[in-house]
C-alpha cells in the first residue's frame, strides 16, 4: 500500500524506511511526523499510527491523522467483491492474488493530487517526483527529527503567493509553473473549490477538473483516482497504464482510450484497484518491491 502511494523511491515526501511509513502533516497548526507501522498481521491486521511534534498535540488532531491514515490507505474500502471478482476473471486472478490486501491508496487532498498531476503530465513519473520533491523542500512546511529536516508537501496558502518564476526554477515548464501557482490562488481565494467535487458524479467532476487551467482528460481522471477515490476510474490516458494493459493481455501495441474502456469494462466499478495493482506488478518487475 505504501509503495502504490509513493510510486517511486525517490519520493521524500511519502517515506518507506525499515518496514514502516511516515510523512510530515500539519497538526493544530504546526509540522508533525506521521507514523504508520502494521503492527500484527492475519486477519484483522493491526496499522499502529503515531504523531511526532515538537508543540502539545490536541485530541483532535490525533482523532485527524487516524482518519487521514484511513483515506490515504483505504482502509474503509470493502475488498471483498472486488475479489470474487477477481477469482473469476483469468486476466487478473493471479495479479490480485499476488498482492492480495493491497487497498486503494489516495493523496491527503485534491490539491495535492491536481499539483502532482501537473507536475507529472507529459514527463517520465522520476522526473515529476524529482520536481515534486523540490517543491516540497522550498515550499512546505519542515521539522527537524532524527533523520534530519522532512518537509511536508506545501498546501495551497504555501504557494498562492509564491511567484511563478520561483516555482519555474524547480524545473517545472513554464506552464505547469503558471498552472501551480494559479490553482493555488483559486483554491485560496474560493473561486475553485474543490470540496464540492465529493457531491459531483464522474462526469461532473471531470468536467469540473478540466475547467483548472493546466488540467485535461488524464489528469483530471488520475485526480478522481488518486484524489476523489473514484475506483471505477481508469485513466485511460496514462502511458504506464496503457503500458501495463499491453502486457497484461499481450497486445502488438498501446491500447487507445476507447480500447481501454472496453478492456477494463468486466471490472466495473473497480478498474482503479486493477490500476493500482499493475502499478505494483510493474514496480515488481523493476526490483522497486
Amino acid at each position: 500500500m505504501a509503495w502504490a502511494l509513493r510510486r517511486r523511491w525517490k519520493n521524500t515526501v511519502d517515506r518507506w524506511d525499515d518496514g514502516q511509513y511516515s510523512r510530515v502533516i500539519i497538526a493544530d497548526g504546526h509540522p508533525a511526523r506521521l507514523t504508520a507501522v502494521q503492527a500484527t498481521t492475519g486477519v484483522q491486521p493491526t496499522l499502529m499510527v503515531t504523531v511526532e511534534s515538537a508543540t502539545p498535540i490536541s485530541e483532535r488532531a490525533l482523532n485527524e491523522a487516524g482518519l487521514l491514515v484511513q483515506k490515504m490507505f483505504g482502509l474503509a474500502v470493502d475488498l471483498r467483491p472486488f475479489y470474487e471478482l477477481a477469482d473469476d476473471d483469468p486476466a487478473i486472478g493471479p495479479l490480485v492474488q499476488r498482492f492480495r490486501g493491497l487497498r486503494p491508496p489516495r493523496f491527503p487532498t485534491v490539491f495535492e493530487g491536481l499539483v502532482n498531476a501537473i507536475a507529472c503530465q507529459q514527463v517520465t513519473l522520476d522526473l515529476g517526483i524529482i520536481v515534486l520533491n523540490r517543491l516540497s523542500q522550498r515550499f512546505g512546511p519542515h521539522l527537524v527529527d532524527h533523520d534530519g529536516v522532512r518537509h511536508a508537501f506545501p498546501a495551497a496558502t504555501d504557494l498562492a503567493d509564491v511567484g511563478e518564476e520561483a516555482i519555474r526554477e524547480l524545473g517545472f515548464s513554464r506552464q505547469k509553473a503558471r498552472a501551480i501557482q494559479q490553482l493555488a490562488v483559486h483554491v485560496v481565494d474560493t473561486s475553485v473549490d474543490l470540496e464540492r467535487l465529493e457531491g459531483l458524479n464522474n462526469d461532473q467532476a471531470v468536467a469540473a477538473l478540466s475547467r483548472v487551467h493546466g488540467i485535461g482528460r488524464w489528469s483530471a481522471e488520475y485526480v478522481l483516482l488518486r484524489g476523489l477515490g473514484r475506483l471505477d476510474t481508469f485513466p485511460g490516458d496514462d502511458v504506464g497504464a496503457q503500458n501495463n494493459l499491453q502486457r497484461l493481455f499481450h497486445l502488438a501495441g498501446k491500447p487507445t482510450y476507447d480500447r481501454i474502456q472496453q478492456l477494463t469494462s468486466p471490472w466495473r466499478p473497480y478498474e482503479g484497484l486493477v490500476y493500482f495493482h499493475l502499478l505494483l506488478d510493474k514496480l515488481r518487475a523493476n526490483g522497486a518491491l
